[in-house]
């Protein structure tokens, strides 16, 4: 039943060919699966259960407060506390003296939806290689797009060569031309905003200059500064 809200078709995420696919890809999980537990999944006790367990990161926190559905996320954080309270503050003193073996270890943060969407998105990968291997239409739209982010091409360049084999080093060269492309000329950009602050620039044209900061943090991270809450 979960997974139904996680159905997106893959061509309907690359026909827009505005910006990087993978990174409208993983928004839209991340959207679907906050909708889905600030709303159905409160009446779920599997999935109360797992958000317990796995609790939410700083930056869905920040997004769920922002949803004003204050009621939905407080009743989350209740039952999330009474977990924390019952089975993450024990320490064994025979395990690294007096304070435990890891008491003065900050816990890593843990998070449901980050968990949800890696989880999906390795699913949708998988179905990406392989439709970018049997269907000339995918390939085609796969290379009309304007750029796959650095996160992202890391992301698809490591799934295609564990599961592509030998088939994997055509799909490789085209996702490197696409990400090269957008960071030669986003490397011009950035490039030029920081000239225009010369003094022998004065009066000249700033180009698409203006926003390469912004752009430029996008591209490293595959996220929007506007959207880090």
């Amino acid at each position: 039943m979960k997974d139904s809200i996680y159905t997106i078709p893959l061509s309907e995420v690359f026909e827009p060919k505005d910006g990087c696919p993978l990174c409208r890809l993983r928004n839209t999980l991340e959207d679907r699966c906050l909708e889905y537990i600030m709303g159905a999944a409160m009446m779920e006790p599997d999935i109360r259960i797992e958000t317990n367990k796995a609790g939410f990161c700083s930056q869905h926190f920040a997004r769920m407060l922002k949803m004003k559905n204050r009621l939905s996320l407080a009743l989350m954080l209740e039952s999330r506390l009474g977990y924390v309270m019952e089975n993450e503050l024990e320490v064994s003193p025979s395990k690294g003296g007096l304070f435990g073996k890891k008491a003065s270890e900050p816990k890593k943060e843990s998070c449901f939806v980050c968990n949800e969407i890696d989880r999906v998105m390795e699913t949708m990968t998988d179905t990406l290689l392989l439709m970018w291997q049997k269907e000339e239409s995918f390939r085609q739209l796969y290379a009309e797009q304007p750029v796959i982010c650095l996160e992202h091409y890391h992301h698809l360049t490591a799934a295609a060569s564990a599961k592509m084999g030998k088939k994997a080093a055509p799909f490789i060269a085209e996702t490197r031309k696409l990400t090269e492309n957008y960071l030669k000329e986003l490397q011009g950009d950035v490039t030029h905003f920081c000239r225009m602050y010369d003094y022998r620039s004065r009066g000249q044209d700033w180009g698409n200059s203006r926003d390469s900061i912004e752009r430029a943090i996008w591209y490293l991270t595959s996220r929007k500064p506007e959207e880090e809450k």
